[in-house]
C-alpha cells in the first residue's frame, strides 16, 4: 500500500472531495483524521464507515479551519492518537455567488478566510509538525481551476484560489530544506455537494458540459487518485506545481 503507516490529516473531509480523499488514503494504507465544520450537515460519519468497513484506523475532529487555537488542538490531538503527522490536505473550502459590487464586507471575509487563511493555518502548523519529527512531509492544496480562471460573481472565491497557488509555490521553496512538498490539485467541474443546484437542474447541465472537452462531470475519487500519488513516496522530487482535474476545461477556456 502506497501510504501504509503514513498518517494524514485531511480538512473538510465530512463530503465530497475531502471524503473521497480520506477514504482512499485509508484504503492505501494511511491512518486519517477527518476534519468537518463544527455545526454543519456533513460530520465524517460516512467516511468513517466506509473506512472501518476496509478495516483502516480513522477518527474525526470538528475544528474550524479559521481558528489557528483550533488547528493547533487538531494537529496535537492527531500526534497523541496516531504518533506523527506526514501528510497534511487543506480541503476546506466555501464559495459564494454575488455580483462584485454586491459583495458585502462579510462574505469577502468568510471566503478569504476559510479558502487561504485556513489553508495557512493548517500548512504552518502541520509543517511545524513535520519539522519537528525531522522526517519531511507532504502538504495538498485543493485549489481550483479559478486559481487561473475568472469566474463572474464569484471574485472572492477566484481571489482566495489565485492566493493560494501563490502560497503552494512559496511553501515548495521555503520547506525543501526539511523535504515536505508542496503542490495544488485543482479541480474542474466535480459531482460533489457543492455543485449539487448545477447537476440538478438540465439547463444548467447542458451549459457546464459545453465548455469541458470530456463532456463530464468528474469523481471525487478521481481527484484522490491524484491526492495519493502527492502524498506517497513516488512524489518525493514533485513539488512547487499545480495538478489539473478538469478534463481540459482549462484548456478550452484559454485556447482563445
Amino acid at each position: 500500500m502506497r501510504l501504509n503507516d503514513k498518517v494524514a490529516l485531511i480538512t473538510g473531509a465530512g463530503s465530497g472531495i475531502g471524503q473521497a480523499i480520506a477514504v482512499r488514503f485509508a484504503a492505501e494504507g494511511a491512518k486519517v483524521v477527518i476534519n468537518y465544520h463544527r455545526g454543519g450537515k456533513h460530520t465524517g460519519d460516512e467516511a468513517l464507515k466506509e473506512i472501518a468497513k476496509q478495516g483502516g484506523a480513522a477518527i474525526a475532529i470538528a475544528a474550524e479551519v479559521d481558528q489557528r487555537t483550533e488547528v493547533e488542538s487538531m494537529v496535537q490531538e492527531t500526534v497523541k492518537k496516531f504518533g506523527r503527522l506526514d501528510i497534511a490536505v487543506c480541503n476546506a473550502g466555501v464559495e459564494i455567488k454575488r455580483p462584485f459590487i454586491e459583495v458585502t464586507d462579510d462574505e469577502w471575509n468568510k471566503v478569504i478566510s476559510v479558502n487561504l487563511y485556513g489553508s495557512f493555518l493548517v500548512s504552518q502548523i502541520a509543517a511545524r509538525q513535520m519539522v519537528k519529527q525531522g522526517q519531511g512531509g507532504k502538504l495538498i492544496f485543493i485549489s481550483s481551476v479559478h486559481e487561473d480562471i475568472p469566474f463572474a460573481q464569484y471574485t472572492a472565491y477566484c481571489a482566495s484560489k489565485g492566493a493560494l497557488r501563490m502560497l503552494m509555490r512559496n511553501l515548495a521553496l521555503e520547506l525543501a530544506e526539511h523535504k515536505i512538498n508542496a503542490n495544488n490539485i485543482a479541480p474542474g467541474a466535480i459531482a460533489t455537494p457543492i455543485n449539487q443546484a448545477v447537476l440538478n437542474d438540465p439547463e444548467a447541465m447542458k451549459n457546464a458540459l459545453s465548455e469541458i472537452p470530456w463532456g463530464r462531470f468528474g469523481k471525487p475519487e478521481e481527484v484522490a487518485s491524484v491526492a495519493v500519488f502527492l502524498a506517497s513516496d513516488e512524489a518525493d522530487y514533485v513539488t512547487g506545481s499545480t495538478y489539473y482535474i478538469d478534463g481540459a476545461l482549462t484548456q478550452q477556456v484559454t485556447k482563445y
